[in-house]
């Protein structure tokens, strides 16, 4: 049977592009499946502000009449705004949320997406996105053996030849790595993490959760100075800065996000996240109808396997200082003993990291910690 690809346009339309992923992954046992509700306000532009710089689209692919598929094609403004050396530039449109039953199913979708990117004028397509840098970005394309972490995607294995098939080559891959922490970290970090504590110009806090957006400006400034010049680095406006503040707020504990200041200034910052995916997979995406109470109740106190540091950062003039390792490994101790001592956790994930970023890969390097799993962004000429 012919396949039928149209833009989603009803709520029915918009139910069957969320619900899609059950029926295609159900059978892999490491996937896990998402909040419904937290799908529908990524696509949702009333809601989502990313949409108040960018412009996208959903479609969805039918087979005789059964849905078979799914992608999103999208064009954001401030990627255009980027130099062309970090990923963005004239011409860069995007595509992602790929679901696909088959090769050809895949293989429509992304003509398709193709085909609307050129409309607005881009000239090469990159993916996937979903629905940007800071949502969950790349083909998982190693790491298949086990479930993902929280904020993290996860796709068939072969997914990636049905993309190489469409004529997309890998330009830059994003890895995890995983650090058993409950033993100590090597005697050398020991040592560096020892001279840290002793340095009286260096105060490790935990973030206030009380003054809350005050916090998160903080850490955003760090942020913004440190990423800067890392490849497919997009600012956070401040109207997505307060809608990621409002669904992360449930989930920030204050010990497991820290600051470090110098000589009282804010200078460096982790961020840790219990594994979220551990206190969701058995409610299926659903919080209705007693999924909000179980969600709630195992958030007050979380026990979980596994924590998440998606993010952390040193000011650039520190960068290549003797500070920086002080700062960094320093903020890890404090966190891994947290996170062992408070949280129940065995286990951390980091990343991901960018394969250009030799800093924080040297940082998994004297860690001990082990790669664990690599998502690759494509790109293909228009």
């Amino acid at each position: 049977m012919s396949i039928e690809i149209r833009e989603i346009a009803t709520a029915a339309d918009r139910k069957a592009f969320v619900d899609l992923a059950w029926p295609l992954n159900v059978r892999d046992p490491h996937w896990v499946p998402p909040l419904k509700s937290e799908v529908h306000g990524l696509i949702d532009r009333r809601k989502n502000p990313w949409f108040q710089h960018a412009e996208a689209t959903f479609f969805l692919a039918t087979r005789g009449g059964k849905p078979v598929g799914r992608i999103s094609a999208q064009v954001d403004r401030l990627v255009l705004e980027m130099p062309e050396a970090q990923g963005g530039g004239a011409g860069t449109g995007h595509w992602g949320m790929l679901e696909a039953a088959d090769a050809e199913v895949a293989s429509a979708l992304l003509a398709r997406a193709e085909e609307w990117l050129r409309g607005r004028g881009m000239t090469r397509a990159m993916g996937p996105f979903s629905l940007s840098i800071w949502d969950e970005p790349g083909l998982l394309v190693h790491g298949h053996d086990h479930s993902p972490t929280v904020m993290m995607g996860h796709n068939s294995p072969a997914y990636e030849g049905w993309v190489e098939a469409c004529g997309y080559k890998g330009i830059k891959d994003l890895y995890t790595y995983e650090l058993e922490i409950t033993k100590d970290l090597p005697p050398l970090l020991q040592r560096i993490i020892s001279s840290g504590e002793r340095n009286p110009r260096i105060r490790i806090r935990m973030v206030d959760k009380s003054r809350f957006e005050e916090e998160a400006a903080v850490i955003l400034n760090i942020l913004n100075d440190a990423w800067s010049d890392n490849w497919g680095f997009v600012p956070l406006t401040d109207a997505e800065i307060a809608y990621a503040g409002k669904k992360l707020k449930p989930i920030v504990y204050e010990d497991l996000i820290r600051v470090a200041e110098l000589d009282g200034e804010p200078v460096a910052f982790m961020i840790t996240l219990p594994d979220l995916n551990e206190l969701t997979r058995d409610l299926n995406g659903s919080l209705f109808p007693f999924g909000w109470a179980k969600l709630l109740w195992r958030l007050r106190k979380p026990k979980v396997r596994t924590v998440r540091v998606p993010l952390m950062g040193v000011v650039r003039r520190l960068q290549a200082s003797r500070l920086a390792s002080q700062l960094a490994f320093t903020l890890i101790e404090y966190i891994r003993r947290a996170s062992v001592a408070n949280f129940g956790a065995s286990r951390s994930e980091i990343g991901w990291v960018l394969d250009d970023n030799e800093g924080m890969k040297s940082i998994a390097d004297a860690t001990l910690s082990k790669m664990n799993r690599t998502y690759r962004i494509y790109e293909k000429a228009l």
